[in-house]
């Protein structure tokens, strides 16, 4: 059996997720929860960048047009936050699109809008 990639740090992040969706629970937009989730993952020293600047490539060219992730977690796991009812095809190319880019394996599509619970995906490529 193949063992789970940066599982540890997973489970972490999606730790400090749940506590800010329990505290805040849903119906504020997606900054209150990005800046909530940061303070979180400092108290939990989860070692993290907000708002990295994604470089896109188009055939070797660097393209003059930027994307930011929400955060890079361990420098090694992206992750992306969203505050809507349920997540799509859009928000998972997205986040596919993002690891591509960074040519990171593992990344986070977390849902904090979801009426039910928190809603998150982990993807591998």
């Amino acid at each position: 059996m193949k063992e789970i990639i940066f599982k540890e740090e997973v489970y972490a992040i999606v730790g400090a997720a749940m506590d800010v969706y329990w505290e805040l629970g849903r119906g504020f937009l997606e900054p209150v929860y990005q800046e909530a989730l940061g303070i979180e993952f400092g108290r939990r020293r989860i070692p993290f960048e907000p708002e990295q600047e994604i470089v896109v490539f188009y055939k070797g060219e660097a393209l003059k047009k930027r994307y930011s992730a929400d955060f890079i977690c361990y420098g090694s796991i992206i992750i992306e936050l969203k505050a809507l009812e349920g997540l799509g095809g859009r928000e998972v190319g997205q986040i596919l699109n993002y690891m591509k880019a960074t040519r990171f394996n593992v990344g986070l599509l977390i849902n904090f809008g979801s009426p039910v619970r928190l809603e998150w995906h982990r993807y591998v490529i």
